[in-house]
């Protein structure tokens, strides 16, 4: 079974189990709180993966480093993942975690690149039509900025993409030109 499988089964079950304890927003903020730590410390996903470092000692390691952190059912989950020798799926259930979250809340991500940074109109109005468009209580915009667009923008929401950047105009008129 795949990594990303068997992670949604462990996220969906802490999800289920976070519900039935009154802690789910307790354990999303646990949950974003671990996708940051392992973004920002690799050797801890290294260690989580690595299947010569005894269980115990990253149990030990988990819980020095977020036992004051996050709450008691995240922890004990964390303890309970590692005890079935599957620690090396930790933060891919946290990122299914998040996911599953946001879709039990209406929660979308809208990647948004331009050229230059968005002004705060702008990403309103983007926000506005995420959520008119697509049904959501609540839009994330994570901005990207690459100069390389020249104007315009790239809105990204799951796997559909509107492409109104200068740079993709000019591409398809650099086409045109040559048939």
């Amino acid at each position: 079974m795949s990594e990303i499988k068997v992670a949604s089964r462990y996220a969906k079950s802490l999800i289920d189990l976070a519900v039935e304890n009154n802690g789910l927003a307790e354990s999303y903020n646990d949950m974003v709180l671990f996708e940051k730590v392992v973004d920002e410390t690799p050797e801890l996903e290294a260690i989580l993966k690595n299947p010569i470092v005894p269980l115990d000692k990253k149990i030990g390691i988990l819980n020095d480093i977020f036992a004051d952190k996050v709450g008691k059912l995240t922890l004990t989950f964390f303890k309970t993942v590692v005890n079935k020798g599957r620690s090396a799926i930790l933060f891919a259930t946290a990122k299914q975690f998040v996911q599953q979250y946001n879709e039990i809340k209406g929660i979308i991500t809208a990647d948004v690149t331009t050229a230059t940074a968005l002004t705060a109109a702008a990403k309103e109005e983007i926000v506005a039509i995420v959520k008119r468009e697509l049904g959501a209580n609540e839009v994330i915009v994570n901005e990207k900025i690459n100069e390389k667009l020249i104007g315009g923008f790239i809105l990204k929401v799951g796997d559909k993409q509107f492409d109104a950047s200068i740079a993709n105009g000019l591409s398809k008129l650099k086409k045109e030109f040559a048939q």
